[in-house]
């Protein structure tokens, strides 16, 4: 089998069908690749198209579990997955039409570990064709490299959907998806690319990620709000152990760690941000301060770069440097939001 699709779904009943249709229209022979729906106790009628599917079509599985999050249910989806490769797909997202089966010949073609593509946010305008598969000639444009040397060339995505992996890769590694916490494909991410020995990009347009205000990134009650926060905090503590892995002898450590310093970064700025809205005491956050500046993830003097740059950006840092200024923009911050709303 050439393909594992796995998708974890919760309440997903708007756009299961789009995701699972559009997989079905990708010129594979049903004995080629298989699609992994993993149903994490969904309360609406996720389930029930999931299995309607599951019916009618051979290569598509469902597994219905406890609740346990989106990192538990991408392992579940992992554990049963028997395809060459694996891909790791949101229920609310989609794939361009005949894009799959090119992504595959240039992995086996290539003995690649790890392939990333184009991704492009949509809103409600359908997008199902590719705007380049028929004037991209893939095998020319891929240069292969190790994971250490993409990191230092590239500035890569935190989301598992924009590539393919190997099976036999990731199960070598043993990483696996965090479970119980945000960031989770955050972290699984580079700590994959980190060892990926043949890792390539090609510029096809494959993905399209459906842009939701009721997503779980924007889900603004306190619980998952401050949630985020805290696991935001662990992602960049779990960062300053992969930093250590580089080996310092590799041609483009010093760059690859350049920028894994700069993503540690960007969870505590964007930990800030999102402090400046929650109802977590200002002060919780000298705490929070002292341990991310004994990672050296604090001050942000690695964030502001190729990577982040712009006037809001600089100003926020500004701040978010100088202990003093701190609290007491916070708290002006809160009562002007407050007042806002």
């Amino acid at each position: 089998m050439r393909l594992s699709i796995i998708i974890p779904c919760y309440n997903m009943e708007l756009y299961l069908q789009e995701c699972v249709d559009s997989l079905l229209l990708q010129n594979l022979d049903s004995s080629e690749y298989e699609v992994i729906i993993v149903n994490d106790e969904s309360k609406d009628g996720t389930l029930q198209i999931a299995q309607d599917y599951e019916t009618k079509y051979p290569q598509i599985k469902v597994v219905d579990k406890k609740n346990g999050g989106v990192g538990a249910a991408r392992n579940s989806g992992y554990d049963l997955a028997t395809g060459k490769y694996v891909y790791f797909l949101d229920p609310d997202d989609y794939v361009a039409q005949n894009t799959l089966p090119k992504l595959l010949d240039v992995c086996s073609g290539n003995d690649l570990d790890i392939l990333t593509f184009v991704s492009k946010s949509v809103v409600s305008k359908p997008y199902p064709y590719s705007n380049n598969i028929d004037s991209l000639d893939i095998n020319n444009e891929i240069e292969i490299k190790d994971g250490i040397t993409y990191i230092a060339d590239k500035k890569h995505k935190n989301e598992i959907w924009w590539y393919l992996i190997k099976r036999d890769f990731i199960k070598n590694t043993g990483i696996r998806f965090i479970e119980g916490k945000w960031m989770e494909d955050a972290i699984l991410t580079s700590e994959l690319f980190c060892q990926a020995k043949r890792i390539a990009h090609t510029t096809l347009d494959v993905h399209r990620y459906r842009i939701l205000p009721t997503s779980a990134m924007r889900n603004k009650s306190p619980e998952h709000y401050n949630k985020v926060i805290y696991d935001n905090a662990n992602a960049a503590h779990v960062f300053a152990k992969l930093i250590a892995t580089i080996p310092s002898n590799h041609p483009n450590a010093a760059a690859c760690i350049k920028r894994l310093k700069t993503r540690q970064q960007s969870f505590v700025f964007f930990l800030m941000v999102r402090l400046m809205k929650s109802d977590i005491s200002v002060s919780e956050i000298p705490a929070m301060l002292s341990d991310f500046e004994k990672i050296d993830a604090y001050p942000l003097k690695k964030f502001i770069g190729e990577d982040y740059h712009g006037i809001g950006y600089s100003c926020l840092v500004f701040v978010f440097n100088r202990k003093p200024l701190i609290n007491p923009f916070i708290k002006m911050f809160r009562s002007f939001y407050t007042l806002t709303q």
